[in-house]
């Protein structure tokens, strides 16, 4: 028995009630953006209306708020004057402020003392700006929620940020929302935003903006697919004041159309389509697309021009290019039925030969061959 206790380990005492204290870096951090909140209205209220104040108070606050934890809540109330619910509520038992872009006055001068506001603040704290661009994107998927002179405001702001750099013309891919598209709501804040935007800069820094992120030739999205033509857009926004805009998205358009014929014609001359088909189809295009006959005969001449490898040699390439245009020639008469088209075609060919040196000498022999 005693051989058997002794075998026995003796239990090990136990500690009830005792807490480890965590290391203060070791313990996440509660997210709590109410506080934050409370923070900026209340510095907001003691600012005021004055924008040079609030952009003081915005500065300073930064060194002891966190501005990267809470960028959303910052901007919320910055452009709405509290945080925003799903759909672009404000919550009714929510501290507010009237400091704010929705709360001022619905002029471009007081939008681009705004635009400033955030100017400087994005500057002063780079971190801010992919925060920003996602606040404005989701700002405008909620535009349903906020009231029209609401939008109004965002969509002069918006204009003017993105004629000044702050704001990247991709985030306008938020209009393209299947609902707001549907209710008109994109295309009544689109005319907003051009006309501050424009009004900044011009159409052709506005071009050269979205050409930048592809978004040059997807302007008519703003409206339904079922009016999604030239004529509907240009008609739109010539009446809202922006002829601009308009003639930058037919000539967008044109351009487009011009593109795609020039390559539908290639790939038909290398099939050895019928000429009678070819010119149908042209024929149809022009019509469609409202290109004229001088700009067709410039697309076949250059087409035709680029279907056929050519001879190095000065002395053999003349004599290829009269075979080959004269196989061409009844595509090329189709289109030359104006004055105009024949000179049009007469300086094609000369700039052709001027920048191809082996046809100088096969300049004069095709200008026969047409006239012929």
């Amino acid at each position: 028995r005693v051989s058997f206790m002794n075998n026995q380990k003796p239990q090990k005492p136990t500690l009830s009630g005792q807490r480890f204290k965590t290391r203060k870096r070791d313990e996440k951090e509660r997210f709590d953006p109410t506080q934050f909140q409370d923070c900026i209205i209340q510095g907001l209220t003691e600012t005021g209306t004055d924008l040079e104040a609030v952009a003081k108070f915005l500065d300073a606050s930064g060194a002891k708020l966190d501005y990267r934890r809470y960028a959303e809540t910052l901007f919320d109330i910055l452009v709405a004057g509290g945080m925003l619910a799903p759909g672009g509520t404000l919550a009714d038992d929510m501290t507010r402020t009237n400091v704010c872009v929705f709360a001022a006055q619905e002029d471009l001068e007081t939008m681009q003392a705004f635009a400033q506001v955030f100017n400087k603040l994005i500057r002063r704290y780079k971190y801010l700006e992919k925060g920003f661009e996602d606040e404005v994107k989701k700002l405008l998927l909620f535009l349903k929620g906020f009231s029209e002179s609401e939008r109004n405001k965002l969509a002069m702001l918006t204009g003017i940020l993105l004629a000044n750099g702050t704001l990247n013309a991709s985030i306008l891919n938020s209009l393209y929302n299947e609902n707001l598209v549907k209710e008109g709501v994109s295309a009544a804040f689109a005319v907003k935003l051009f006309k501050s935007w424009i009004n900044e800069k011009d159409i052709n820094a506005v071009a050269v903006s979205l050409r930048k992120v592809n978004m040059d030739n997807r302007l008519m999205e703003l409206f339904p697919a079922n009016k999604q033509s030239v004529e509907h857009f240009s008609k739109y926004f010539t009446e809202a004041g922006l002829k601009e805009l308009s003639e930058y998205v037919r000539n967008q358009q044109t351009i487009g159309a011009r593109k795609e014929l020039q390559k539908e014609l290639q790939e038909q001359m290398s099939r050895g389509d019928p000429f009678k088909d070819i010119i149908l189809y042209v024929k149809e295009e022009m019509k469609k697309n409202n290109i004229s006959e001088q700009t067709v005969v410039a697309i076949i001449w250059s087409s035709v021009m680029s279907t056929v490898e050519w001879n190095k040699k000065e002395e053999l390439v003349a004599e290829q290019a009269i075979k080959h245009l004269k196989q061409y020639s009844p595509l090329l008469a189709a289109f030359t039925t104006q004055g105009q088209s024949e000179l049009t075609l007469l300086l094609k060919i000369q700039e052709y030969c001027y920048d191809n040196i082996h046809f100088m000498k096969a300049f004069q022999k095709i200008v026969v061959l047409f006239y012929k």
